[in-house]
């Protein structure tokens, strides 16, 4: 790091120059980058997802992509003209919309089951082709058609999940730059607090050129490989609060070495030389993190995980070069007016360290026992999307949907089961309709349902496959007709919420041993300990938990999301969240315990005492570390500003980990335990210090007083 900050200084017009070039390209880049990304949640070589791109493939609709359902109602009375109006009306649809739709019906499948008790409305299912973006879909057009075909006198209706969802979000949203913008604006406001002077704008330069920079190598990427839409918003808003975390740490120290008498340039080696040292570990733990995902076999998360890594390596690689670059060239003069001044620890903060320190055993105990208590409800986590009742409350796909329940239909219309088979389909309908779980099984003889020799047969669950609770019924059908010669496949929802449980969860062990062994080995030689590292992952997989517990009250359970954000109880988290949520609050919040410990371990080296060295390092960082996740929480709050549901709920569940992991686990429990530990924080033996390649620490005896550093002994 010495090296590398004197090579800096000494060019700093030319590193300069180029990062001026990069941030042009960069902008350049940022500006069509939507245009480049992708809206592909493919799953190879999973049995599901495979069935469905062969049935889109021969018939351009369903698979993967659940139906939408269209009513049509005739009043009390008239329950004679329902059967022809019904026909007429959605034969109308399969010729008025596409030849890529189909639909199935009565008049199709010469089922009853799809007329209501009441005799006073009929439904038809019409799988529509996969959407290609973060649109609707077809449901505008099936709307606009069912509405023309209806004859008078008739209520026409189009539900379905699409149209549930649709109803109840307007799929408005301020868009990923205006979302920049707002949390640029938060993170401004908290470092002008930090700072008092005008180097509260530096980190925010340093995080431009980060944003920019890492768009620009994803363009680069995009040109032989898909990267997912998600990766935009995760650039923007967590590149946003990564970066100028790093950058806050690295001039935090910079002013602390100048206001200790050292000139510009030594004061920047000095803070390179430490608080640099510290954001390359930190930003290499939480590229260990989200590198895991690459060890998943579904290409959009490994995607995620190629950019997501490389906004904290980019945020590194910034901060190290143009930071100290431009610090050497601006520095004194834009740190004006100097109003607070970084020449000793914040007396607040060394007095809560004092305070924890001497309260170890309540602190330790009642921070546990608050992140206990949040850890509940994630052992109700359920995994799938979101159900019908926890969609639209009101408006006339939930009306439609309402009429159909209430005249015996089941809601597993909404998640039909999709076999493709040889051949009519009668015989593999016939052994469907046995299954326990399934209340109609049928086939069509239309030609769109019907091609190249082949038929998707349709059964129908009792209830909508959505999670992990009410798939066993796509697992009893895949069962019963296996073996089958007349079977090509089964898909549908329910079947991809197994292929997608498989895929992603079956790896999740090799993942998790990945981030864990890799973590510890980093830490373990920033912090030359055992103890430590172990303490850090520990706290990291409680924090975690603790995190998930609260999505699952707030967003699953809906305590607080009607509330804050008008949507009802998903009743499910999307199965991709809270891996990507594991992914980037592991590394994220081990930032955290890299600022705090790094600093502890530089004061404990300095006198060999754990408790001066809490109450000296979390005065030292404590300002710097709440900061830094307020930072980080309002970027997340700008991110859950977003129309989709699926990224309010990401983005709230990082940001409440953001916080739960800077107050309760770093500000009291963190002190806590390393106070309780005492020497053994520091303890590493000499065969560990050789595979680790650093110099052993031996666990040192401590002075006599825990929290006051000893009195000086009298001379004569």
């Amino acid at each position: 790091m010495t090296r590398l900050t004197a090579v800096v200084l000494r060019h700093r017009r030319l590193v300069g120059a180029l990062w001026l070039v990069v941030f042009l390209a960069g902008g350049w880049a940022a500006s069509g980058i939507s245009k480049r990304l992708s809206f592909d949640f493919s799953l190879p070589g999973q049995a599901g997802y495979e069935t469905a791109v062969k049935i889109v493939k021969q018939y351009g609709n369903g698979g993967e992509q659940p139906p939408l359902i269209a009513t049509l109602s005739v009043p009390a009375g008239q329950e004679a003209r329902l059967a022809p109006a019904a026909a007429r009306t959605f034969a109308g649809m399969q010729q008025g919309v596409s030849s890529r739709i189909r639909v199935v019906d009565q008049a199709t499948t010469g089922d009853p089951s799809f007329v209501t008790k009441d005799r006073r409305t009929s439904y038809a299912l019409v799988f529509t082709p996969p959407p290609v973006g973060l649109g609707s879909g077809a449901l505008p057009q099936v709307k606009g058609t069912l509405a023309r075909s209806a004859p008078s006198g008739t209520t026409a209706h189009v539900t379905g999940l699409d149209a549930l969802a649709a109803n109840g979000d307007s799929g408005n949203g301020p868009g990923v730059l205006v979302e920049t913008l707002l949390g640029g604006l938060g993170a401004l406001a908290v470092l002008v607090f930090v700072f008092a002077s005008f180097l509260a704008l530096v980190p925010l330069l340093i995080a431009a050129l980060g944003i920019t920079t890492t768009f620009l190598i994803i363009t680069g990427i995009t040109t032989f490989s898909d990267v997912s839409f998600i990766v935009q918003f995760l650039v923007s808003l967590i590149g946003l609060g990564v970066a100028i975390d790093y950058s806050l740490l690295i001039i935090t120290r910079w002013r602390e070495e100048r206001a200790h008498g050292r000139d510009n340039e030594a004061a920047i080696v000095a803070a390179m030389e430490t608080a640099g040292k510290a954001v390359v570990f930190s930003g290499v733990t939480v590229a260990v993190g989200l590198f895991a995902l690459v060890f998943l076999p579904v290409p959009f998360l490994r995607s995620i995980g190629y950019g997501g890594m490389l906004i904290p390596l980019v945020s590194v690689l910034v901060s190290i070069t143009a930071l100290p670059a431009l610090l050497a060239s601006v520095g004194p003069r834009v740190d004006w007016p100097r109003i607070r001044h970084e020449d000793q620890a914040s007396r607040s903060w060394s007095r809560w360290a004092r305070l924890i320190v001497r309260r170890r055993w309540f602190a330790a105990g009642g921070a546990l026992l608050v992140l206990v208590i949040l850890t509940v409800p994630f052992f109700s986590l359920k995994i799938g999307l979101a159900a019908s009742d926890s969609l639209a409350r009101s408006g006339p796909a939930r009306e439609a949907l309402t009429t159909l329940e209430r005249g015996g239909v089941s809601t597993g219309v909404l998640t039909p089961i999709e076999i493709l088979v040889r051949g009519d389909g009668a015989a593999v309908a016939a052994a469907a309709r046995g299954v326990p779980g399934v209340v109609a099984a049928y086939g069509s003889t239309r030609p769109a349902v019907n091609r190249a020799g082949t038929t998707v047969v349709i059964a129908i669950p009792e209830a909508e496959t959505v999670n992990n609770d009410t798939v066993a019924v796509v697992k009893r059908t895949k069962t019963a007709l296996a073996g089958n010669p007349a079977v090509l496949g089964v898909s549908g929802v329910g079947a991809l919420q197994l292929d997608y449980s498989k895929a992603v969860y079956g790896n999740f062990p090799l993942m998790l041993a990945i981030i864990l062994v890799l973590t510890f080995l980093l830490l373990a030689r920033a912090f030359r300990s055992l103890l430590l590292p172990a303490k850090a992952v520990l706290l990291n997989l409680l924090s975690l938990m603790a995190t998930f517990g609260a999505v699952v009250f707030f967003w699953q359970e809906g305590h607080g999301s009607q509330a804050v954000y008008g949507i009802a109880p998903t009743g499910a988290i999307t199965f991709w969240l809270p891996l990507m949520v594991f992914a980037f609050l592991f590394g994220l919040s081990m930032d955290y315990e890299v600022f705090i410990l790094t600093r502890v371990r530089e004061e404990y080296d300095a006198h060999g005492s754990t408790d001066r060295a809490i109450i000296e390092g979390l005065g030292r960082t404590g300002r710097l570390v709440t900061s830094a996740a307020l930072i980080l929480f309002l970027a997340f709050l700008s991110l859950s500003s977003g129309p989709q549901t699926d990224i309010k709920v990401f983005a709230t569940a990082l940001g409440f980990g953001i916080l739960l992991d800077a107050t309760i686990v770093r500000a009291i429990l963190v002190p806590a335990l390393l106070s309780l530990f005492g020497r053994w924080n520091w303890w590493l033996p000499p065969w560990a210090a050789k595979i680790l390649r650093v110099s052993p620490s031996p666990a040192r005896p401590e002075p006599r007083s825990r929290v006051e550093p000893p009195a000086p002994v009298p001379t004569r």
